[in-house]
């Protein structure tokens, strides 16, 4: 288990977004309901624990060149962090271990974050700490567990293995991010402190067919736990632990986007593999899918 609270300038941060909880391992538990169709997909699936996740799916070796990994807004930011640090010697700590605000807006000008780019992030402040750009705390706290990175004498420096996989983009997005989909609690980083009934088996395994088309979130959320909750009705907040858990580490990972759904309602949003999700991922229901008509 990984705790927040392990890291003073991690907990800062969550206490000063009044969240609780923290980055943690998470080993999901089966859901007491599912619905029909995630059954239906399910029933194919051998039941293993996701501590084994390599028995269950398997992340691919890419080559360091493959195009997919340009989907990856997580990967992207880390390999600037780290090559920031290469390039500069290190990056600059606060007292208590954040990232001083200098690259806090450097970091928010060239990650270029979907959704958070240097015109949202300062549209209301003039400077930002690093736990005001939840994406930069997360890449930090990334580097320290996987000892890519380490603080040394007031500043955060590149460790040898990061050093050599700050140049190996492959093999970074090999080392982050099933450590980060897997084992981090993704509600640390959330509103709520709250998690969806299910784990990454089912998660992943009844994705995998169901955004091969694309589907809406309401529609992802409908095939795991039922009709009825959404966003503009009194299940809004399930909907929303939801997508916080399930959707945005995959959309933060580069395996699906998330984009605006034309016709379906104001806050109806369309959830779709990237080519990165086709190239890295192996599942048990990939036999499954049957790959969606491209244009």
């Amino acid at each position: 288990m990984k705790s927040i609270w392990s890291r003073p300038w991690l907990a800062a941060g969550v206490a000063d977004r009044g969240l609780r909880g923290g980055f943690q391992g998470v080993h999901g538990e089966t859901p007491r309901r599912t619905s029909r169709v995630a059954r239906s997909i399910l029933k194919l699936v051998p039941r293993v624990s996701l501590c084994d996740y390599p028995g269950m799916m398997e992340f691919e070796r890419l080559p360091d060149d493959h195009p997919a990994l340009a989907h990856s807004p997580l990967l992207r930011a880390a390999r600037l962090t780290l090559g920031y640090a290469l390039d500069h010697g290190e990056i600059g700590l606060t007292a208590r271990k954040a990232f001083k605000r200098s690259f806090v807006h450097w970091a928010v000008d060239a990650f270029d974050w979907p959704g958070f780019g240097a015109a949202e992030a300062f549209r209301y402040n003039k400077v930002l700490n690093e736990h005001e750009f939840v994406p930069l705390q997360v890449v930090h706290f990334l580097l320290l567990e996987r000892r890519l990175g380490r603080h040394y004498k007031g500043g955060f420096r590149p460790t040898a293995k990061g050093r050599i996989l700050a140049a190996s983009p492959a093999g970074l997005f090999a080392e982050l991010i099933p450590f980060f989909i897997l084992e981090v609690d993704h509600a640390s980083y959330g509103r709520f402190d709250e998690h969806p009934c299910g784990n990454w088996e089912i998660w992943l395994n009844v994705l995998n067919v169901k955004t091969e088309d694309g589907a809406t979130e309401k529609e992802l959320y409908g095939a795991f736990y039922g009709e009825g909750p959404d966003w503009d009705n009194d299940g809004w907040r399930e909907m929303a632990t939801f997508c916080q858990c399930v959707i945005k580490p995959l959309k933060w990972a580069g395996l699906v986007t998330v984009q605006d759904a034309d016709g379906d309602g104001p806050f109806a949003r369309m959830c779709t593999k990237t080519p990165l999700w086709r190239a890295a991922l192996r599942l048990e229901t990939d036999e499954m899918v049957q790959p969606a008509m491209r244009h």
